[in-house]
């Protein structure tokens, strides 16, 4: 996971996306849950630049609003993001985009801007169209919330299976002057590969233009987002949106600014492996020497996605067989290596040598904290990637299988 280079972050609760200058936030409840929490959220950019860029799910399967908002991130303006829980939007239909379209229509009429420069986000069940007439009304109470530090009553109503609110930001100092980068996330299930299956928002008063925005919002997802692999489901409504107000006055060098992007994606990338449903560990999965860092995401991702891998973190067995047998997954072409050669360290301790038997498991407690870290290294190369997930438990079963009743 991406850390922070020579940026200041606040051990305090973030305030997310209003962190930055020039944006305000909210989050209310409109009804769209059957619990009565917060469900509707709405970030609004103030300026004075209104740029905007985003990244979405890779599935071939998606919700009407990725479909709208891809367009709307065409021309690189954006204005605004709503948002709702409570109802996905996905595969609902030309009706199912008409509510989309609408939804755009009334925020761009309560805040004076274009409904094509409004993104439109929504996570929930698949296959049920959003009480429409509810969503709108909530817009218009969502605007009469928006306020400078609503933040976290944003980061909140976008909340489905998550059990806390996920936040970041940071400031970063220069003689440029100072800019800051904040977000809010959300997702506990369904977090793997193409984004995290997530939606996030992503503010900056920074001043940079449309492609060092564009340029480091992919750098960022790449190293931080798409290598949470929690339960090898891939979403329909992955939405990673960048807005970028400009109001520090602060031009930061593109790797400056990539930086700190990149830091505001790793905090909020790992917040939701520690988020994971039922998960009682969260695992870091380190590949090392290997020929390409392809090569070392592809073994980190294998071993990810084995359930007796997950299943043994959960019952505190390090047992590293498991972990050798979905090396041996990958194809040559993918990762080359000598199985004679590989070496497996679990919490510090290596218990896999060689391809075969070291330091007894016995001497790996995995019960003593909620972090794993497994080290695999195979002596093919010098990349290096990391992968997290968590285990496999009872709770994530019981919640997935009773999620639509």
């Amino acid at each position: 996971m991406a850390q922070p280079t020579a940026v200041d972050t606040d051990d305090l609760a973030s305030p997310g996306v209003t962190a930055a200058a020039g944006f305000r936030a909210s989050g209310v409840t409109a009804g769209l849950k059957a619990s009565g929490r917060p469900d509707l959220a709405l970030v609004v950019n103030d300026g004075p630049l209104q740029v905007g860029t985003a990244v979405f799910t890779t599935n071939r399967v998606v919700g009407a609003p990725v479909v709208w908002s891809r367009q709307v991130v065409a021309d690189s303006t954006v204005s605004a993001v709503v948002l709702n829980s409570g109802g996905a939007n996905v595969c609902t239909g030309p009706d199912g985009f008409a509510d989309v379209h609408r939804t755009a229509e009334k925020v761009a009429d309560v805040l004076g801007v274009s409904a094509g420069d409004v993104v439109v986000a929504s996570t929930g069940l698949i296959g049920e169209r959003l009480p429409i007439e509810k969503l709108l009304a909530g817009v218009d109470d969502a605007a009469a919330a928006l306020h400078g530090e609503g933040g976290p009553d944003a980061a909140t109503a976008i909340m489905t299976t998550d059990t806390v609110a996920k936040t970041a930001h940071v400031t970063v100092p220069g003689d440029f002057g100072t800019f800051t980068v904040g977000g809010m996330a959300k997702g506990a299930g369904m977090l793997a590969p193409g984004l995290a299956t997530m939606l996030c928002v992503i503010t900056t008063d920074a001043v940079v233009d449309a492609d060092v925005a564009a340029d480091a919002l992919r750098t960022a997802t790449r190293a931080t987002f798409d290598r949470v692999d929690s339960d090898g489901c891939m979403s329909t409504s992955d939405t990673v949106a960048l807005l970028v107000s400009g109001a520090s006055g602060a031009t930061p060098d593109p790797a400056g600014f990539s930086a700190a992007l990149t830091a505001v994606c790793g905090q909020l990338a790992r917040q939701l492996v520690a988020d994971a449903e039922g998960a009682t560990h969260d695992v870091a999965i380190t590949v090392v020497g290997a020929e390409t860092e392809d090569a070392a995401v592809a073994v980190g991702r294998a071993v990810a996605r084995s359930n007796l891998f997950k299943a043994a973190i959960f019952g505190n067995d390090p047992n590293w067989g498991r972990v050798l047998a979905q090396v041996g997954t990958v194809p040559e072409s993918v990762a080359a290596f000598d199985p004679e050669l590989l070496d497996v360290t679990i919490n510090g301790v290596q218990v896999c040598r060689a391809g075969g038997a070291h330091a007894p498991r016995t001497e790996v407690d995995l019960a003593a904290n909620r972090e794993v870290h497994v080290l695999i290294d195979l002596h093919a190369g010098t990349e290096l990637a990391t992968i997290w997930t968590n285990d496999l438990t009872h709770d994530y079963v019981h919640e997935n299988s009773a999620y639509s009743t």
